[in-house]
């Protein structure tokens, strides 16, 4: 039997996020992104659409290499300005019932403490519908941003990472007992001081007393999403993430990372079914193929090229517009853009702007009817081995309104797509069908009652 896939609808707090230029289409609210009832129409649009979640990309920094500067980045709004994507959580929360929300953040530049209560208060209010997709961070003006001198090193912003997340563990299982919180008003004893504990960690990176401000949230730890598809990342990924959103550029691409990462989770006790992956998805999609074609047509217009190597450049270093078109580019050693560098290596400067003006060159790219678009999901799916995919956005809402009208219907019908929600879930019982908490093969799990004293 075939798998029911999973999809997230992909954002972020800013008028250009992926396909870049379209802020400017007459159909699209982009612009809107400043608006809270933005928000809150998408989030009731995924939800209607049985969607897992709404996945908030963010950065922390300008993309600041294409041209010698920031200045094209800012004028075109590439991802620039770009605002804090956990403050729209909670208003979409309050206007949904089972939506999961993926928020993005670095480990590299602010603390753990502060960032571990966040999202103990997102999980309180979405009653244990957050995630959390963990990053490092690629832009160099992010670490000066945070009064760095320079850029922590790849490998250097993952060994921060370990440590963050080992504190974070510690705050969220092993602070506080299961039973830690009495509520006895006629004690007037609300949490038994026995049971609430000082983590006193002492690390390289971080140094924290505890005990954690927030009291046990419904998941403890929030879903655990990770975005690095280096060498680094995988093994980082291996160790901790529950869901990955792979960075691929090709099928082949994306088979080799799922097999690499599901045989690294297994040496790591784990399992080779503890992680979901999900790839990035372009639909365009109409009541025809014709239709669809049309759209495309349409969406074509407003493409801004210039704005894809923009982005290019800031993840990449490569100043495309300082190299000739004949010249080949030269990646420097730079983790984030592994990919980039499998996908475009003895490449000319021509052949990549080509392959940004052009979608079909992008394998994860399909325009057609609602059973071409179907086809190609589950051909994807079965060949590649994503569990599902987050859908990237043309229009907003359009992209979003046309796959729920037409494609969900069709995959429902293949049984590929949900038909309900299941009630009550948390969205780690609804990506692992488990239980609410992370499992005990999950290294998070030996943080519990630690502390205390409490045998496992």
């Amino acid at each position: 039997m075939s798998k029911v896939l999973q999809f997230n609808g992909f954002e972020m707090n800013t008028p250009s996020h992926i396909n870049h230029g379209l802020w400017v289409h007459p159909g699209n609210r982009r612009h809107e992104y400043t608006d809270l009832g933005y928000w809150l129409d998408t989030a009731r649009l995924l939800e209607r659409g049985l969607f897992d979640a709404l996945f908030l990309a963010d950065v922390v920094g300008t993309y600041h290499v294409y041209e010698g500067g920031r200045a094209p980045a800012i004028e075109r709004g590439i991802q620039s300005p770009n605002n804090d994507p956990f403050l729209v959580v909670p208003a979409m929360a309050a206007v949904t019932e089972h939506l999961g929300f993926a928020v993005t953040f670095t480990t590299t530049y602010e603390p753990p403490f502060g960032n571990a209560r966040r999202f103990s208060t997102l999980d309180h209010l979405t009653k244990g519908r957050v995630a959390w997709n963990i990053v490092t961070g690629y832009l160099p003006d992010a670490a000066r941003n945070y009064g760095l001198s320079e850029q922590v090193r790849h490998d250097d912003r993952y060994d921060l990472a370990e440590e963050f997340l080992e504190v974070s563990y510690k705050l969220w299982e092993g602070s506080w007992e299961d039973d830690a919180v009495v509520r006895d008003r006629a004690l007037r004893r609300y949490s038994d001081p026995a049971k609430v504990h000082e983590i006193s960690h002492r690390g390289k990176y971080f140094s924290v007393d505890g005990p954690h401000l927030s009291e046990p949230s419904p998941q403890r730890t929030p879903v655990l999403y990770q975005a690095g598809s280096s060498d680094r990342g995988r093994a980082f990924a291996a160790r901790h993430a529950e869901a990955i959103f792979l960075g691929a550029r090709t099928e082949e691409e994306a088979r080799t990372i799922i097999r690499s990462v599901r045989d690294l989770a297994e040496e790591n006790g784990r399992g080779a079914d503890a992680v979901r992956f999900f790839a990035g998805l372009n639909v365009i999609v109409g009541e025809t193929d014709a239709d669809a074609r049309r759209k495309l047509e349409q969406i074509l217009r407003y493409r801004d090229t210039i704005g894809y190597l923009v982005h290019f450049g800031g993840s990449s270093g490569i100043d495309l517009a300082a190299l000739g078109a004949e010249e080949y580019i030269e990646f420097k050693a730079r983790g984030h853009i592994e990919s980039a560098e499998r996908s475009f290596s003895d490449r000319r400067v021509r052949e990549i702007v080509d392959h940004f003006d052009d979608p079909f060159h992008d394998p994860f790219f399909v325009v057609g009817s609602a059973g071409r678009v179907a086809d190609r999901i589950e051909e994807l799916a079965d060949t590649t081995g994503v569990d599902g995919f987050n859908l990237v956005q043309y229009l907003s809402p359009g992209t979003f309104e046309d796959f729920i009208g037409l494609v969900v219907p069709e995959l429902q019908r293949r049984g590929r797509y949900r038909t309900r929600y299941g009630a009550g879930e948390t969205l780690r019982e609804r990506l692992h069908g488990a239980g609410a908490r992370l499992p005990e093969a999950h290294p998070a799990a030996v943080h519990r009652h630690a502390v205390a004293g409490v045998p496992r």
